[in-house]
This record gives C-alpha cells, structure tokens and sequence, in this order.
C-alpha cells in the first residue's frame, strides 16, 4: 500500500501531487518537532531530519518536480529572515553600547571567516570562489538554540545582554559577507583567472542597487501600512516583500541586504514593532517548507560515497569546516572582547555560545549553490547542511556549558538592583500610569490626560491588586 502511495505521489496530477506533498512536509516537520522537543533541540534539527527522512534516500515521498518548481522558497525565506534583522538596527539603540557590540560581532564573525578561508585555500587547495562563499558562510550564527538555553537556565548578566546582542547583529555581518562573497566569486568565474574590472564592478552596483530599492520599498510601506487594518497590513507587507524578491532575480543578486535595508529603515522611521510580531506569525509554515526542503535536497551520498572538491573528500572538507569554525568563532570572540575592556568571565566563555549554525547559513548555501552551479554548488550545500545539523546537535550543550561556566545561572549574580517590595509595587504604578498615558495619547484630542497626582492611594492599590491578580492567573 505505502509502494503504491509513493507511486501516486510521483505519477499523480500535478496539482492534486503539490498539495498532497506539500501536507506531508508540513505534518512530518510538525511531528518531528515533537521528538526534539523532548531532546531540548530546536526545531530547525527537526525540519532537517524531516526533509532527510522523506527525501529521496529515505521515504522518497517528494517527487523532483516539487522541488524544482519551488527554487524560490530560499529567496522568500531569507527574505522573511533578513527582513525581521533589521528591527534590530535601531539609531537610539545603537548609540549606547551598540559600538562595543558592533566591535565584537565583526570580529568573532570576520575571524571565523578568515580561518575557514585559510583552511579551504591554502590548507585544502580548494577554488578561491569556493573558499571564498564557503568562509563568508562560516560568519553566521543561529540565535535560536542559545536564546532557548539562555530561556529555559533563567540565565542574565552582562554575558547573557552581550550574548543577545551579538547574535542578534551576528547575521547581519553573514549576510554582508555573504553578498560581498558571492559577487567576487561571480566575478571570478565570468573572467577566469583574472579579474575584469566590469565582471566586478557590474554585481557591486546591482547590488548597491538593490539596497537603494529597499531603502525606498521601506519608505513605501510606511506609506500604504498606515491607517490599514491588520489583515490589510499582512497582505500589503508580504506583497512588498515579494515583489521586492522578484525584482532582485531580474537583477540577478540576493535580496537579503535590500530586506534588510528596508526594515531598518521602516523601523526607525515609524517605530513599529507590531509589523514584525505579524510577520512573526505568518513565517513559520513558510520556514518549515524551506527548511525541510533543503533536506530533502541534501545529496547525503555525496558526504559519505567519496565525492570530493578541489581533490579533497567532502567528509574531510565537512570535518575541517566544523572544526575550524568552531575556533574562529571562540578566537574572534575573546579577541573583541578583550579590546572592549569585557570581564574575564565574558570574554572566555562568549564564544562557547557562538557555536550554532542554521538558518541563515542553510539558506545563504541554497541560493550560493545556485550562483555556483555544478560540483561546487552542490559541494558547498553539502557540507553547510551536514555541519549545520552537527552544529544544532552540540550547540545547546555549548550555550549551557558557557552560561554555566561564566556564573551566569548563579542566583547570585548581581545583574540589577534588588526592590524591596514597596519599591516594586512603585515602580509597577508608575508603569500602569504610563501605559494609560499612552492609550490617552492615542484618543481624541478632547480626552484630557489624567496626571500621575489624580491617581489615589486608593486608586494605586486596586491598580495593584489587578496586575497582581492578573499575573497569578496568567503564569
């Protein structure tokens, strides 16, 4: 019964075969992560599994013209991805101790990339376009895995703050690599050897281009979101999103900078968070198929049947990616960290928690795969697949190692001041007052503002009572 089902499902109408497989990703992803849930795995090893199980080496329940025909699931994803980075490129926020975070984000990114590439040119002999792309990938970082550590330990500090802040500015850096990368290795190859000066100029300005396109495409959403229902402002933002990936594979670059661009630009210009929160919701079906896509194209015997790039196997090139990697990250790390004057505990241990590697990578492999074509394109996606599940395999033991070990679990770490409780109680009136001032602000102009003095002692007791009891409930 189960051969005649894949039979169907491979010889079936082309429409009724979509949708059916379509299910099947979605269903079997969504199972999967049932299992890693239990394992404290995040849900992108589930995904990967997924696609590795109902590929072709496994179930084979996902005929070839399905993933031919949704080649541009990479581009939507990343899309999805690069877009929700940028609300974290806020100016206020970055005057502050964004500069310190900047310094060490470029470092434990760029040196990472520098050991790779040394490893793949030189020690390997690898191609310089493939060493290139693959060295740029190695800069990436999934926040995921470490936030759900930090989450489920109650971890804080100052590792924990430094930690949030440079994962969260970390794929960034990779997507800027990443485009610098891909371009000179387009370069490359159009002109051989050597290096044409058209060959480089022209994806340069195709992508600056593109990052022109998104500042604007951010100004225009500004425009058509506001006053717009919230079904309107879904609709009109995954169009703008769309449409802006289309334009960029008419010009033949990745839309990951210009996405990026115009959601920095959106969010300081309109100060809304909501849009993300919507999007939030709205990405995750469409991530699942990415992902479990990307497994289901994994060329596992390739990894394991003795094919090789540059004369050296892709198992040996897997292990020597994951392990140099791995010391990339810790040296740029401890590098930032000690020119910014960070604590010992920090600086040892910061980049223990750099170690994962999933999403952004995986995505950045597909579409370099693409660009490269051949041997090296299906080399490099390979090996970014394998390490990366290698990678969400160890990296919430390292998160938990690093946390652990810089003292940042201590119930006695002095992070903020400790209230007592009639100071607590102060603090959460002055909030409830605050947030009252705020839906005020946004009544009719004749609603006059209650000022903090109106408020009884009465008043901020059953204020109190309410968030209290509200609170009781809600954990």
């Amino acid at each position: 019964m189960f051969a005649h089902f894949v039979e169907y499902l491979h010889q079936g109408s082309p429409a009724s075969v979509a949708v059916m497989t379509v299910a099947l990703m979605l269903m079997f992803g969504f199972a999967l992560t049932r299992i890693t849930k239990l394992l404290k795995l995040p849900n992108v090893t589930a995904y990967i599994i997924t696609g590795i199980l109902i590929g072709p080496y496994c179930l084979n329940l996902v005929p070839e013209a399905i993933t031919d025909s949704t080649v541009f699931l990479p581009n939507i994803a990343l899309a999805f991805i690069a877009f929700s980075t940028g609300q974290f490129f806020r100016l206020n926020a970055l005057r502050g101790n964004g500069v310190k975070v900047l310094i060490i984000t470029i470092l434990e990114a760029c040196v990472a990339s520098v050991f790779v590439f040394i490893a793949a040119y030189w020690v390997l002999g690898m191609d310089l376009a493939f060493s290139a792309v693959i060295a740029a990938l190695a800069s990436a970082t999934a926040p995921a895995s470490t936030m759900m550590t930090i989450r489920q330990t109650g971890a804080h500090g100052d590792f924990v703050n430094t930690l949030l802040q440079v994962v969260a500015l970390d794929d960034v850096v990779g997507l800027v690599a990443y485009s610098v990368a891909i371009s000179a290795a387009l370069a490359l190859s159009a002109s051989g050897s050597g290096v044409d000066f058209k060959n480089v100029a022209l994806p340069i300005l195709m992508n600056f281009a593109s990052v022109i396109i998104g500042a604007l495409m951010g100004v225009l959403m500004k425009i058509l979101l506001t006053h717009r229902s919230t079904d309107n402002r879904l609709i009109v933002s995954v169009a703008i999103l769309f449409g802006f990936c289309g334009i960029c594979e008419m010009l033949g670059v990745s839309p990951l900078l210009g996405c990026m661009l115009m959601s920095t630009v959106y969010i300081n210009i309109t100060d809304d968070d909501k849009l993300f929160k919507q999007l939030n919701y709205f990405s995750p079906p469409i991530l699942l198929l990415f992902f479990v896509r990307s497994g289901v194209c994994f060329e596992l015997g390739a990894l394991t049947g003795g094919n090789s790039q540059g004369g050296t196997s892709l198992l040996t090139l897997g292990i020597v990616y994951f392990i140099v990697r791995i010391a990339g990250k810790y040296a740029g790390a401890f590098a930032g960290c000690m020119i910014t004057g960070k604590s010992k505990l920090v600086r040892n241990y910061l980049g223990l928690a750099l170690v994962p590697q999933a999403g952004v990578a995986i995505g950045l492999a597909e579409l370099g795969a693409r660009t490269l074509g051949g041997t090296a394109g299906s080399s490099l996606h390979t090996v970014i697949l394998a390490s990366s599940v290698l990678y969400e395999l160890i990296g919430p033991a390292c998160a938990k190692i690093s946390l652990v070990l810089s003292h940042s679990c201590d119930k006695d770490t002095k992070d903020e001041p400790v209230l007592s409780p009639q100071e607590e109680d102060k603090l959460i009136v002055n909030m409830l007052i605050e947030r009252i001032r705020e839906i005020q602000s946004e009544l009719p102009e004749h609603t006059q503002p209650v000022p903090a003095e109106a408020v009884s002692s009465n008043q901020q007791h059953a204020m109190l009572r309410h968030f209290h009891f509200n609170n009781k409930n809600y954990h």
